[in-house]
Formats: structure tokens, sequence, C-alpha cells
């Protein structure tokens, strides 16, 4: 199989919303000597780009970007670990949370879905995560981005905690913090020292490959 038909592989797995599809066709294309980072960048990626759109063309609906989001992380599972290290050395790395008080994770989840697809290596701290946790890891892990979410108006207050514990254990200037969920406006993200917002996971990540 050349390679042309080995990416279209990866990529209509994704688009079919079919992990074991995508399991098989990464392997496929291991086996025939296919650069990994190529099938991810040309393959997986390129999937997660239809999806990314039909979702916000409402083509789609959540639990189908769930599903192929699945599929994109089973090909991962088998092509990240045939990178060879030295390839490595470039990728952003990124951090995403749920704050503190809020356990509400399907729009964290949907921009982890995205960074990876955009070849962010993704650091997820969960849910009802502390400030100080979220800080730490940064620093300690040296990613590139932190992203945070909340779904609730009470819960806004651990974003702003989060970003001072930055500043305070001296890594904020390291880091692009963006900011998501409902109650959260560009407004609220300038007050706390956040360096964005965005309410779409897909334009967050053009955002990000804009500015860095």
């Amino acid at each position: 199989m050349d390679k042309k038909a080995l990416l279209k592989e990866l990529a209509d797995a994704v688009v079919a919303c079919a992990p074991d599809r995508a399991t098989v066709a990464a392997r496929r294309a291991l086996e025939e000597g296919l650069n990994p980072v190529e099938a991810i960048n040309e393959g997986l990626v390129v999937g997660m780009g239809v999806i990314g759109d039909n979702y916000a063309e409402r083509k789609m609906y959540l639990p189908q970007v769930l599903v192929a989001a699945h599929a994109m992380y089973n090909g991962l599972d088998v092509l990240l670990p045939a990178i060879p290290k030295a390839d490595m050395k470039d990728t952003k790395q990124a951090e995403t949370a749920v704050v503190q008080g809020d356990v509400h994770d399907i729009g964290k989840n949907i921009v982890k879905t995205m960074l990876t697809a955009s070849g962010y290596v993704v650091d997820d701290l969960g849910k009802d995560v502390s400030p100080n946790l979220i800080a730490d890891t940064a620093k300690d892990k040296g990613v590139h981005v932190v992203c945070l979410s909340t779904l609730m108006t009470p819960t806004m207050d651990n974003m702003a905690a989060a970003v001072k514990a930055l500043v305070d254990n001296g890594y904020r200037g390291n880091c692009t913090v963006t900011i998501g969920g409902p109650p959260t406006t560009e407004g609220f993200a300038k007050e706390i020292g956040a360096d964005h917002r965005d309410s779409d996971a897909q334009n967050c990540v053009k955002w990000l490959k804009e500015v860095m």
C-alpha cells in the first residue's frame, strides 16, 4: 500500500468514528515503514480536523466527536511509542484541567482531543484540580500551554487562583494560559491575567497556532 493510501486509511478511520480500524491502520502504517510523525500529522490529525469542522458546522454531535477522539487515541497509542526521542524534542506540551470545585469535564476533554490532534503532548490533570497542583505541574513538566476550564460561576475564582499560583511559583512568564467555559468572558481573562478565552475548542487551538 502506498503512502497516500496509508494516510487516507488513518484519516478515514477517525472520520468514520471507528477505533478498531484506527488501530489496524496505525499498525499497518508502521509495518509499511511510514514515518510515525507523518502518520499522525497527515493521517490522524487530518481526520480529526474533518471531525472538528463537522462539529463546528453542526453536522456531528458531541457523542460522535468523542468516539472519533477514541479512534484517534487508538491510533496514537500505536504511533507515539514508535517516534524516535530526537523527533520529540520540539514537541509542544500542554496541560488541561477543570479547576477545583468543578467536575464537569466534557469541554476540557474536547480541548484535550483537539490539542492532541494538533500535535501537542497533553498532560490532562482531570477535574476538580487545585490551583497549586495546576501551577506546580506546569512548572515541573515545563508545559508551554495551560488550559483551564469551568462550567460554573462560583469556581471562576479558582481560575484566578491558578493563574496567581503560576505567578507565585515563577512560571507564569514561561507559559500561555487559556481559559474556557460558559461563565467566562474575555474581560474576565484579562482581569485574572490569562492570555486568552474561548468558547470553542477548535478556535482555541487555531489561536494557539497563530501565537506560538
